[in-house]
């Protein structure tokens, strides 16, 4: 039996799909540099520019000038190249959280293909050991608070800076240690950053773009599971399928819209004889689930096109250009793209957990539900009045869908004028990435408790009328009971959550094509 080998991602002039960073993220694909001596001629020639600007002129911003607002400041020769050091040393104050290890992975990629454009003035060396951290897992300890968004993730990633210069901490081989031990330990001489090193790798948008990559994929995955727990749900409170019918949705011809339907009609075999209806138009959270999944599933294409776009550009500042040996002052470290896209992610997912709680909250009440038991409770009648089934996790469902609600504030338009009226205007992206990912969370804590409970229903309604599923959703229910038997007397779901949880985030179950 062959052991098929990781895809092999490669940092260079090609662009990479936000897919590839996840995969680095998640340990299933390895990085290589580019091989190609266009490209290291390329990177070798805006590292010689940068030298020879130190010959050629008085100044450079970043170079021989201070940073931000100090932009005014000259920085003499002698002292120019203990400049890069400064910098990430006064930015080392980040706070809250660490990010994860997948985070931090695809931080490291993020940072990686944005340098590999060749328009940053970096040494190959430099890429050369950015990728060794993503391969032997060298993973820098990233306080996730302290960035607005602009000049770029200054803030967490001078903590990948400066970890490559051997100085604070790494996990590695699950054990926080020194940067330098590691170094040690691998037999690599700690980077001293040239001048403009340390402001390529800090100036730019590398962590609200990795996360945003976490976030589509998380968001795609739990797009189609959504779709999966409403079709479940129209089998569990006898729904009306004809809401579903291709013609309805020719009618509004939204692309995702009718994907979404599409899917709906394939999971309950809507071309199959179907049970006498029971009311003639459902509720909206099922009979609109195509029109609220669907403006997800419609965003998709442009949040794409928004995160790979920064993934595959330059985004420090000053650019350096080693073909008309130009230095480009600009701000392209400014993540507006990333921030609007991860602002409307929030929105899109936000609507979706309401539209689950909803679904959730007809299933278990007796007067929506079409004659399961309340609570969709299992217990036999002996027992029935001291069971309370899935009354209390109905509950949860609703708090954490109200948190993410609120967490639908876009993060964007709070731009702070900070370091001395330099940052007059910021992205806030980072801020609406990590709003984003807590969405998520949220959003695939209603889907888990909704899933769970949709598959509940389904068995109840087979109890009590021994009616055939359809193929696809005969397997789902199969493969949901293997880890989530029926609930007849009350226990402690807590574990059965959370192992639903872990079965979401790791996409799990196999979904449409």
């Amino acid at each position: 039996m062959t052991t098929q080998q990781p895809e092999t991602v490669t940092f260079g002039a090609q662009p990479l799909r936000l897919e590839q960073i996840v995969s680095l993220a998640q340990r299933t694909a390895r990085g290589a540099l580019d091989e190609s001596p266009v490209w290291r001629d390329r990177i070798a020639r805006g590292a010689r520019f940068v030298d020879s600007l130190l010959d050629r002129e008085g100044m450079i911003y970043g170079i021989t000038t201070g940073y931000g607002d100090s932009c005014v400041v000259a920085v003499p020769l002698h002292q120019v190249e203990a400049l890069p050091r400064h910098l990430y040393t006064f930015h080392g104050c980040g706070l809250g959280k660490l990010l994860d290890a997948p985070a931090t992975r695809a931080v490291l990629a993020a940072r990686l293909q944005s340098l590999c454009q060749g328009m940053s003035g970096v040494r190959l060396e430099l890429l050369e050991r950015l990728q060794a951290f993503i391969e032997f897992d060298v993973l820098p300890l990233i306080p996730e608070e302290g960035s607005v968004g602009a000049s770029g993730d200054l803030t967490p990633l001078s903590y990948i800076a400066a970890t490559l210069c051997g100085e604070r901490e790494v996990m590695y081989r699950g054990e926080r240690r020194s940067a330098a031990e590691v170094h040690a330990e691998l037999g690599w001489a700690p980077l001293v950053l040239r001048p403009k090193e340390a402001l390529a790798l800090m100036n730019g948008t590398a962590v609200m773009t990795a996360l945003a990559c976490q976030a589509y994929s998380r968001a795609d995955y739990l797009l189609k599971l959504a779709t999966r727990i409403t079709a479940l749900n129209v089998i569990a409170l006898q729904g009306n399928p004809e809401h579903f019918d291709e013609r309805l949705f020719a009618a509004k011809p939204h692309p995702g819209q009718n994907q979404v339907a599409a899917w709906i009609r394939q999971d309950l075999a809507i071309d199959a004889p179907t049970a006498p209806l029971h009311r003639l138009q459902d509720r909206y959270s099922i009979r609109c689930a195509p029109h609220v999944l669907g403006v997800l599933a419609d965003s998709l294409g442009l949040l794409r096109q928004f995160i790979e776009n920064e993934l595959n550009s330059a985004n420090d500042n000053p650019l350096i250009d080693p073909d008309e040996e130009r230095v480009l002052h600009g701000g392209h470290f400014y993540g507006g793209h990333i921030a609007f896209a991860m602002d409307s992610l929030k929105n899109l997912i936000g609507n979706l957990a309401d539209l689950l709680d909803r679904q959730l909250a007809l299933l278990v009440d007796t007067r929506y539900n079409h004659g399961l038991p309340s609570n969709l409770s299992g217990a036999p009648v002996e027992t029935a009045m001291i069971n309370h089934g899935f009354k209390a996790v109905q509950i949860g469902a609703s708090a954490w869908t109200a948190e993410a609600l609120k967490n639908t504030l876009p993060a964007s338009v709070f731009s702070r004028s900070t370091e001395c009226h330099n940052q007059d205007k910021v992205s806030m992206g980072t801020i609406a990435a990590r709003d984003a990912l807590r969405s998520l969370e949220l959003a695939e804590q209603v889907a888990a408790a909704t899933l769970i409970a949709a598959n509940q229903g389904v068995w109840l309604r087979q109890r009590a009328e021994a009616t055939a599923l359809p193929a696809a959703l005969t397997e789902m229910h199969g493969q949901l009971g293997e880890d989530f038997p029926p609930l007849i007397e009350d226990r402690t779901l807590e574990g059965e959550l959370r192992l639903c949880l872990q079965r979401i985030r790791a996409q799990h179950w196999s979904l449409y094509a």
